[in-house]
C-alpha cells in the first residue's frame, strides 16, 4: 500500500516537473509521460489530480497559445490549427480566440515589410498572398490587406 502511494506521488512529481519546464495541455502531458514509459492509467490519474488541484488548466494554456501566435503575426486559422495540434478541446477555443487582437495591423505590417513600399507586380503579390495564407489568413483578409496597401501607395 505504501509503495503504491509512493509511486503515485513520484508520478505526480514528475508531471509537475514537466509543467515546471514549460506549459502544456492535458493531452500533451499525458503523451509525454506515457512516452517516457509510465503506465497510461496511472498517468491519467496523476494528470486528473493536477487538474483538480488547479495546477493544469487547458483554458489558460489556450489563451497563452493564442497570445503567443497572435504576437508572431499569425492568423486565426493558423492559431486554431495550433490549438488543435496541442490537444486543446474545441469548446475552449472560443474564449481564448476572443482575446485575440485585431489582425489587420499584423497583416498590414507583414505586407509592408515584404513589399517595402513598392507597387507589387502580380508575381510578387501572389508570393506575399501565399505567405499570408500559410500564416493562417483567409483569402478575403489577404485581398483586403493588399487593397489597403495599394491604396496607401
Amino acid at each position: 500500500m505504501i509503495e503504491a502511494d509512493t509511486a503515485e506521488d513520484a508520478l505526480r512529481k514528475r508531471a509537475l516537473q514537466f509543467l515546471d519546464r514549460r506549459a502544456m495541455s492535458r493531452r500533451e502531458l499525458i503523451e509525454k509521460l506515457v512516452q517516457k514509459g509510465e503506465d497510461k492509467a496511472a498517468v491519467e490519474a496523476a494528470v486528473d489530480w493536477l487538474v483538480e488541484m488547479g495546477l493544469l488548466k487547458d483554458e489558460h494554456y489556450a489563451e497563452l497559445i493564442v497570445r503567443h501566435y497572435a504576437e508572431k503575426g499569425y492568423g486565426r486559422r493558423r492559431i486554431e490549427q495550433e490549438l488543435w495540434r496541442r490537444g486543446i478541446a474545441k469548446e475552449l477555443w472560443g474564449v481564448a480566440l476572443q482575446e485575440m487582437p485585431e489582425e489587420d495591423d499584423a497583416l498590414d505590417r507583414f505586407i509592408a515589410s515584404k513589399l517595402r513600399g513598392e507597387a507589387p507586380d502580380p508575381k510578387e503579390e501572389k508570393r506575399v498572398a501565399d505567405a499570408l495564407c500559410r500564416r493562417g489568413y483567409s483569402w478575403d483578409e489577404i485581398r483586403e490587406g493588399l487593397r489597403r496597401y495599394k491604396d496607401a501607395l
